[in-house]
């Protein structure tokens, strides 16, 4: 790659953080933007929701209960809390503990995963950093493995660490356990949307896909000058975020207010409707904008599983919800061009949705 281009090529955070004093200026965010003085949070003015899935699945007047509370997260926030989900805490502990032991290793192993090609060319998958689209975009402070899950049979384990030994294992168990979770709350989001049980499971299309993303935060010097990931809403359907159980840095923003999410030591999901979904139920669910911010004495590590439609599948209000009073919002578009249209508006910090409201 030319000279004049090595800007497409950021450091690992991991690695500028062992090194600096003070954020390089491509990390900063500029004093004029109105997020410079908002980094600290407001306190939640309520504890975010929290559904029992147990009880949200079961066939009893609890479910009914259960489902009253989901429907009131998300019209009112767009994201809750899932306890009692199944998957044990052992299993939780054991991946992040693998995940931390490869992001501690030196350097020149974790770029054996490496997301460029030949050392240039960017890929969705693998280890390193989101793509840098401009020269003046502000850069996060943070670094990220990024795997596909699903289907199976197209995963890529040249990108999936093979040390340490147990973390192949470990992914492909977690996978497992939460395919289960996403697919339950589907069929009861379904449901309040009065469709038929897998009538959001549908719209996946012939080959839906899943990825899990590893996102790490070093140590920042500067906490109030930089984020660890700039505001977006999630692209996909459906997220289940396994949250860092001590330190905080997830924010989500509501009514123009960015509030903290505290951590949870209950090892609770975290689920957020992704703007698929926002399309798809055609605006009756909203897709959260959010971010996370940085510590200046410790690390943090978060594990997202996005679950997307087949790259091939439209993405178009549901054709159920749809009359004369309610007609589509959105309209339609391929996936994968959903996706590509998606780091172009999220580079700039705007959410791609917007471009396609009717």
């Amino acid at each position: 790659m030319a000279d004049d281009e090595s800007w497409r090529l950021p450091s690992t955070v991991q690695e500028l953080a062992a090194t600096v004093q003070e954020p390089p200026s491509r990390y900063r965010i500029p004093e004029q933007d109105p997020l410079s003085d908002q980094l600290p949070g407001a306190e939640m003015t309520e504890p975010v929701p929290t559904i029992n899935l147990r009880r949200l699945l079961a066939s009893d007047d609890v479910a009914d209960e259960e489902a009253a509370k989901l429907r009131s997260a998300l019209q009112r926030w767009g994201f809750f809390l899932v306890t009692d989900h199944g998957i044990e805490a052992s299993l939780m502990d054991a991946l992040i503990a693998s995940a931390h032991e490869f992001f501690r290793k030196p350097l020149v192993e974790k770029q054996a995963y490496s997301n460029l090609i030949g050392g240039k060319q960017w890929q969705l998958e693998g280890y390193g950093n989101d793509p840098v689209k401009t020269q003046d975009q502000i850069l996060d402070w943070s670094d990220r493995l990024h795997l596909r899950v699903e289907p199976e049979d197209e995963r890529n384990l040249d990108r999936w660490p093979g040390h340490p030994e147990s973390f192949r294992g470990l992914l492909h168990e977690y996978t497992v356990s939460c395919k289960r979770v996403k697919d339950g709350i589907l069929r009861a989001m379904a449901r309040l949307l009065e469709l038929e049980d897998d009538g959001i499971l549908g719209q996946f299309g012939y080959k839906g896909t899943t990825y899990a993303r590893f996102n790490y935060y070093p140590a920042c010097p500067r906490p109030e000058l930089v984020l660890g990931l700039r505001p977006h809403s999630d692209v996909c359907v459906l997220t289940l975020l396994l949250m860092d159980e001590h330190v905080a840095g997830l924010q989500v923003l509501r009514d123009g207010t960015w509030y903290g999410v505290p951590p949870v030591s209950d090892r609770a999901l975290l689920v957020n409707v992704g703007v698929s979904l926002e399309i798809m139920s055609n605006g009756m669910f909203r897709g959260p904008v959010h971010r996370a911010v940085t510590n200046s004495e410790k690390e943090r590590m978060s594990l997202a599983m996005f679950y997307s439609t087949d790259l091939e599948k439209e993405i178009e209000p549901i054709a159920e919800l749809l009359d004369e009073k309610q007609p589509a919002r959105y309209k339609k578009i391929k996936f994968k061009n959903f996706v590509a249209t998606h780091y172009d508006y999220f580079s700039k910090r705007e959410r791609v949705i917007e471009s396609l409201k009717i």
